[in-house]
């Protein structure tokens, strides 16, 4: 167990609910919980991934945390402060950095930008164009700093979602999504300024639909499905889970969603995962006994253009996978 001290995203037993409401004369009120009684402690200087399918709570948890939603139920500390009590401290000292193209101002420039954003966070004036000079430089974007934002390439823009999140030199930084949409290079130096924040005593929460770059960034990894935490270890540890299976990875044309239903419902078969392109598509099919399965695999297929069948060692997809499949 962290010492006090050493903790700084403090979750206990959070939760929140939803409320909706249906029909015109005779409403009926239905309750939605997003987030299910959950336990969480991030310590210093960690990089920490929350990784979970589409709709299973990880936004909700990381606006309760960053103080844009209130929590129905528990308590949330944010580098000891209160989310609910103490809203305004935990803002001044948290960064939050968002992948996509939300959150910056095109029309004007980056050290513009970034001077807006420092005046908001509250950065004394008299260090204000220090500061910004200083994060331009650390995200490579002095050269640039007096062009227009519209006239950036994606991963410009993301370096300066970067310099925007850290202009007011935050303790703790929220990722969320930080390499979506990105080219491979700049995906890759994206990764390695969060490596660099870590190295400079930042804590950072990452959240990624990219498995392989959590295996990459991630100290610790929480996994959330259906509002509830069903996993927390290092991403080795994770792996270990599927250590005893392998996968059979299988690429093709014209493979159709009923073989998706088919290849799940063969005997011996643990998940199944696709990719299903228009021009090609991908499988992941965890078994345990590859060898006794790869010919019931081949017989469903073959009528089917298969271009490649392999069989790989489990990833920490493959743990994912195994820890949101629908019957766990």
């Amino acid at each position: 167990m962290a010492g006090e001290e050493d903790v700084v995203i403090d979750v206990k037993d959070l939760v929140r609910k939803y409320q909706s409401s249906s029909g015109i004369l005779h409403q009926k009120k239905k309750e939605t919980v997003a987030v299910d009684h959950i336990d969480l402690e991030v310590r210093r200087g960690e990089l920490f991934g929350l990784l979970g399918p589409n709709g299973a709570g990880k936004t909700t948890t990381i606006k309760v945390l960053t103080t844009l939603l209130l929590p129905t139920e528990g308590s949330v500390k944010i580098l000891g402060y209160d989310v609910v009590k103490q809203s305004m401290e935990v803002r001044k000292r948290i960064g939050l950095i968002l992948g996509g193209e939300r959150g910056l101002y095109y029309r004007i420039t980056a050290r513009q930008n970034l001077r807006y954003f420092a005046d908001i966070y509250g950065v004394p004036i008299g260090i204000r164009d220090k500061r910004v000079a200083e994060v331009l430089e650390k995200v490579d974007l002095t050269d640039k700093a007096d062009t227009r934002v519209e006239d950036y390439s994606r991963g410009m823009k993301q370096r300066l979602h970067i310099a925007k999140g850290i202009v007011h030199d935050p303790e703790l930084i929220f990722m969320d999504e930080l390499t979506i949409g990105l080219d491979p290079q700049a995906a890759r130096d994206a990764r390695d300024m969060a490596k660099t924040l870590v190295t400079e005593g930042k804590t950072i929460l990452l959240t990624t639909h990219y498995m392989y770059e959590a295996d990459e960034l991630c100290d610790r990894i929480v996994v959330i499905a259906k509002g509830k935490i069903v996993a927390m270890n290092t991403p080795e540890a994770l792996k270990s889970l599927v250590r005893d299976t392998s996968v059979i990875e299988v690429e093709g044309f014209g493979i159709t969603n009923d073989d998706l239903e088919s290849l799940k419902g063969l005997d011996g078969v643990r998940t199944v995962s696709a990719n299903m392109c228009e021009d090609k598509q991908t499988f992941r099919i965890q078994v345990g006994e590859p060898a006794g399965m790869l010919p019931k695999v081949t017989h469903l297929l073959e009528d089917r253009k298969v271009i490649g069948m392999r069989v790989k060692e489990p990833t920490l997809e493959d743990a994912y996978l195994w820890l949101v499949r629908e019957d766990a």
